[in-house]
């Protein structure tokens, strides 16, 4: 047989005989009840803060972000105003989903009840899947989109359907609207398509639908870049590294990535296609988790970027690893697996849930594994320490003073929370912040927030006085506390300075 005709025969029989479990919904179900229970926890992330007032400028794009999920913040925001359980809804609701999705891939490729089981009981227990369960970030919307996009892909082949190949654009297209990142992963992936096949999508209109549909809707947000002269790649450069240990943290943070004790599931299924004939339509997955790994790992990116590509994985490894299970010694096989998963339940849930008492947080495992956590502690004390610098200043004084701060999440937290404390609208050179205005020319005076001391302020800004230092009360660590509240004079006009103040990262 012709590699034409290996091609473009039959797909082999997948699980289309089989239903998704009712098991797989209950899981979900069960997950999603969890991150609705502790949603309101701590307080709101820095990011959140800035998502909801990112939403209300709307516009096509930001300088480090598509629009879609700030408008989802703030339409949640402006739903339930404070309400911490109702903005976090829609990332609980996507974690779910792709716990919905692992058991779906497992289908897909001949899983029945008991591997489906097992994709989505070990999806919904990963760290990654309950720390982007549980607060809005755009990881979440990735790790869903990326998903669906490999599932809609991995059905493609196993079916031999071009209506999943067009759908595949469909989600990619969308999935950049929240994360450009998922267009980078469907590229990457019909790449190995057509390194190891099967190669019939490419002599197919639905193929051609589906990258036109993608083409389509990705469109706004790369022609507001292309209008901005590409600032989120001056974005992705410089949040290149991470704090999970650059490049040399990089390959251990993987094996911590869903659970130390289920790497077995994963690796499963990186080997299932080259160790299944059937399933050899389907080696562009684990091609595609290694091209992925080493870009992001010459490039310096984040760890957690390869998160995506673990729902997918797990489907595709609960197969091999249903059958281990049914061999023999079932009952203890089967008991192994089934303590691993509650094992990693609970070591996920204390890192990347909020259980612990604010008071336990510094110097505990949670923060040095998942350091986020302290980024939602002390927003308050926060604004109530603003505001009282703030009304400090003599009345005469402050209408010709205002509120600058070094990154965007001070600029969110006063735009947000801050109005209930008397405190105006702030301004900041970082992100978003860049495109929704600078102080007029009559501000001469500025209430600095994130600087270190005077001496970081400048050259931008003199004549520092220091009126209060932030303390989030709890001895937390965190990237806010202990930080000057200072009234300075600018050193030039702000025409001047702020294309000097403009950064991204």
């Amino acid at each position: 047989m012709t590699d034409s005709q290996r091609d473009n025969a039959a797909p082999p029989s997948s699980g289309l005989s089989a239903r998704l479990s009712a098991s797989v919904a209950a899981i979900a179900v069960a997950q999603l009840v969890l991150l609705i229970a502790t949603s309101s926890r701590y307080g709101y992330h820095r990011d959140e803060m800035y998502f909801i007032v990112a939403g209300s400028h709307p516009a096509l794009g930001y300088p480090d972000q598509p629009p879609l999920v700030p408008l989802i913040c703030w339409a949640m925001n402006h739903l339930a105003p404070g309400s911490l359980l109702v903005l976090r809804l829609p990332s609980a609701l996507m974690a779910a989903a792709t716990t919905v999705l692992a058991g779906l891939v497992a289908r897909e490729i001949g899983g029945r009840a008991r591997a489906q089981v097992i994709a989505a009981s070990c999806a919904a227990v990963s760290g990654f899947a309950l720390a982007t369960g549980h607060f809005v970030t755009t990881t979440t919307f990735d790790l869903l989109s990326t998903t669906a996009v490999c599932w809609m892909l991995i059905r493609a082949v196993m079916r031999h359907s071009g209506p999943s190949l067009l759908a595949a654009g469909v989600l990619a297209g969308v999935g950049f609207e929240a994360k450009p990142q998922v267009a980078f992963v469907a590229v990457i992936a019909v790449a190995m398509l057509g390194f190891v096949g099967p190669r019939w999508p490419f002599h197919s209109l639905w193929m051609a639908a589906g990258v036109g549909a993608a083409l389509v809707l990705a469109a706004p947000y790369a022609v507001w870049q292309a209008a901005h002269g590409w600032p989120q790649l001056t974005v992705a450069a410089n949040i290149g590294g991470s704090a999970e240990g650059g490049r040399a943290g990089f390959l251990p943070f993987q094996l911590v990535m869903v659970s130390p004790v289920l790497i077995p599931v994963w690796i499963a299924g990186l080997a299932v296609p080259f160790r299944r004939t059937s399933l050899r339509g389907l080696r562009f997955v684990p091609l595609l988790y290694g091209v992925l790994a080493l870009a992001y790992l010459l490039g310096n990116g984040k760890a957690y970027y390869l998160a995506s590509m673990y729902p997918a994985l797990l489907g595709m490894g609960a197969l091999p690893i249903a059958e281990w299970t049914t061999r023999s010694r079932r009952t203890v096989r089967t008991i192994l697996l089934s303590a691993g998963v509650a094992l990693s339940l609970v070591v996920s849930a204390f890192i990347a849930l909020p259980l612990l008492p604010v008071t336990k947080l510094q110097g505990s495992a949670v923060m040095a594994l998942n350091p986020d956590q302290g980024e939602t502690v002390g927003w308050p004390r926060f604004i109530r320490t603003v505001s009282t610098a703030w009304n400090s200043i003599p009345a005469a004084e402050r209408g010709h003073t205002v509120i600058f701060t070094e990154n965007y999440g001070e600029a969110g937290a006063i735009d947000l929370l801050g109005g209930a404390h008397g405190l105006p609208r702030a301004y900041s050179g970082h992100n978003g912040f860049t495109e929704w205005g600078q102080p007029s020319s009559n501000a001469t005076a500025a209430l600095l927030l994130g600087y270190q001391n005077p001496a970081d302020a400048a050259p931008y800004f003199g004549d520092c006085a220091t009126v209060a230092t932030i303390d989030n009360g709890v001895g937390l660590n965190n990237d806010e506390q202990g930080l000057l509240v200072m009234l300075c004079h600018p050193t030039s006009s702000w025409a001047t300075l702020w294309p000097q103040l403009r950064h991204y990262n």
